[in-house]
């Protein structure tokens, strides 16, 4: 449908933008205008403006800009023509005329969509009259009655024709179109979902276009979606648009994960921000759909193999359609655990914790690369590294961005495998970052203790580099700088303590650096002048495992509550119980030997 400039202008006259901002926005006036807090980034002074004269909104504080139609498409998240034709019938006005092939089009959508939402309705109320076998799946996977409420969950009886039956008025061609049935030539069209616990797919406006269906019990495929429909294409489609939307503009992020069950998981937990591909590979529709929503959406795949190459896939989707201010972060889940899992298990915070160490898409890129380099690697090998990823970078398409993906990965590699004293130069960096940390809090300092007397006990670095990795570090300066020890340990074979001590020598500033985290840090014994090396490398290990152990501790007491928040027996609550004394005991261990530290110094 073809839209005149005259009829967009016309009604963008008929509209006033302060009463249609007003219907999810409170506002203020403040004289010929009205003002409010900005409701696409977090504010607490308003800086977001609206003028009914000039027909348009601003925010000074994000640069948010538009008018009506702007307004609907960014903050309502609907496509262009959707929003045209809700401000339309607002107005008291009518779309242009269509031509006939149109016209038939639009009403053969309409019937769909209403097919659609009687067939989501009839699922619902057999989840409640005859679904126990998927109520019980529900409460085994803690998923409770509100949020499926909240997510239109039902369920389909094992039979290919009841549902056939109770909307036989659409007609079978109708329901075939929809998906609902299959046809099959010389037969009767039947059930397409039958015994499964289904979950709507819906569009951007809430409305239903497609199903996945979870088989209960034994039985394959897994998952069933509907197939691709006149109002249903898997490629540009995510699940949970519709809720996600203003979740992300409020959060300021958006998170994709692997599966529905994921986001549902997920949301039950607090994240509304959640979206997830409809079984296939992230397509590019589905990135710039994303990139509405977030500059840098955050894309969580599970931590076994098919997750790292579902991971990889996305990574090398991206890179082509990248352009300035345009990216995406990676995380993975470790020890094969999926979102849902993970939230089930060690509760929201965990997941939490687990996005705050998500990677940029360069980082992932040089990581994965670099994980199938052998630690011996020969100059035959390392060409083949550096080619692979000249090639990356090679396939993104704004030039300025090609350019500066060449100059990082040059540099990294040049860093890992250049003249010597590079690395060490790198190391010495990432100290000297750290220091120009504002807020330094007492996991902070903890850390940061370590990884100086890392540098000065390289013993215990090259011993101890699995449990040196595995230090629940979130802040990224600190883990870059721990990964780049790491680094060093791995592949440089002359690595001792007066390389890096003569690094940091030749800078004056460094040697300040050091000097000045030492007074203002802790007193550790490995920082002191005349201490026996056995003694001081004893204690820093003493350190590794108490920061270790209570990270680990405090995993197993959220992992206990969540437990018993979701099945609140005898066992569950002793078992929660005694994660909590011991996350306790650990927490009195540090506090003591704080106390032991500042008699120290």
């Amino acid at each position: 449908m073809t839209l005149s400039p005259q009829f967009l202008d016309e009604l963008r006259a008929r509209t006033t933008l302060s009463a249609l901002v007003a219907k999810s926005v409170k506002l203020q006036r403040s004289g010929n205008e009205h003002k409010a807090c900005c409701p696409f980034h977090t504010e607490k002074t308003p800086s977001f403006w609206v003028n009914d004269d000039k027909g348009f909104y601003h925010c000074f504080g994000c640069g948010a800009h538009g008018d009506a139609i702007r307004w609907m498409t960014d903050q309502r998240g609907l496509p262009f023509i959707d929003a045209v034709k809700e401000l339309v019938a607002a107005a008291g006005m009518e779309m242009p005329a269509q031509d006939a092939q149109s016209a038939r089009a639009a009403e053969r959508a309409k019937g769909l969509h209403e097919l659609m939402a009687d067939a989501q309705g009839w699922f619902v109320d057999r989840l409640t009259d005859e679904g126990g076998i998927a109520r019980d799946a529900l409460a085994k996977r803690g998923i409770k009655p509100e949020t499926a409420r909240t997510f239109g969950i039902g369920y389909a009886p094992d039979s290919r024709g009841k549902l056939k039956a109770a909307l036989a008025s659409y007609g079978d061609p109708m329901l075939v179109e929809s998906g609902m049935l299959i046809s099959v030539e010389g037969k009767e069209p039947y059930d397409r979902f039958r015994g499964r616990l289904m979950i709507p797919i819906r569009d951007a406006r809430g409305r239903t276009v497609a199903f996945g269906g979870r088989i209960l019990g034994d039985g394959e495929p897994k998952y069933l979606n509907s197939p691709e429909t006149p109002l249903f294409d898997k490629g540009r489609t995510l699940y949970n648009i519709d809720r996600a939307q203003a979740a992300a503009r409020k959060a300021r992020r958006v998170i994709a994960v692997e599966g529905y069950m994921d986001v549902i998981a997920l949301a039950q937990a607090g994240f509304d921000e959640v979206v997830a591909p409809l079984g296939t590979a992230l397509t590019e529709h589905q990135l710039e759909r994303l990139w509405r929503m977030a500059d840098c959406p955050i894309l969580c795949f599970d931590g076994d193999a098919a997750g790292i190459k579902a991971a990889r896939r996305a990574a090398e989707r991206a890179l082509p359609l990248l352009t300035p201010g345009k990216s995406i972060a990676i995380v993975t889940i470790p020890n094969g655990m999926d979102p849902d899992d993970l939230v089930r298990a060690e509760g929201a915070q965990a997941f939490e914790d687990l996005i705050a160490t998500r990677e940029s898409l360069s980082d992932f890129l040089w990581r994965m690369e670099l994980a199938s380099l052998p630690a011996n690697a020969g100059p035959d090998e390392r060409a083949a590294f550096e080619h692979e990823l000249a090639r990356l970078a090679g396939t993104i398409g704004h030039e300025g961005i090609r350019r500066e993906y060449f100059r990082t990965f040059k540099d990294q590699f040049f860093a890992l495998f250049g003249a010597k004293d590079r690395r060490l130069r790198i190391v010495a960096n990432d100290m000297a970052a750290a220091a120009e940390v504002q807020r330094v809090d007492l996991v902070f300092a903890f850390q940061r203790a370590v990884l100086m007397g890392l540098m000065q006990h390289v013993a215990v670095l090259t011993r101890h580099c699995e449990l040196i990795a595995q230090l629940p570090i979130v802040n990224g300066t600190l883990r870059r700088w721990r990964d780049h020890l790491i680094d060093l340990a791995i592949y440089r074979d002359d690595l001792c303590e007066s390389l890096l001590a003569d690094t940091v020598a030749v800078d004056r500033q460094l040697v300040d650096i050091a000097r000045r985290n030492k007074e203002t840090d802790l007193a550790f014994s490995f920082w002191q002048r005349g201490i026996d090396p056995a003694v001081a490398q004893t204690d820093l290990l003493r350190v590794i495992h108490i920061l270790v152990e209570e990270h680990a501790s405090h995993r197993a007491e959220n992992a206990a509550r969540e437990r018993c928040r979701n099945d609140t027996t005898e066992r569950t609550f002793a078992d929660y119980q005694q994660a909590r004394s011991d996350h306790a005991a650990v927490q009195a261990r540090i506090r003591d030997w704080m106390d032991e530290l500042d008699e120290a110094a």
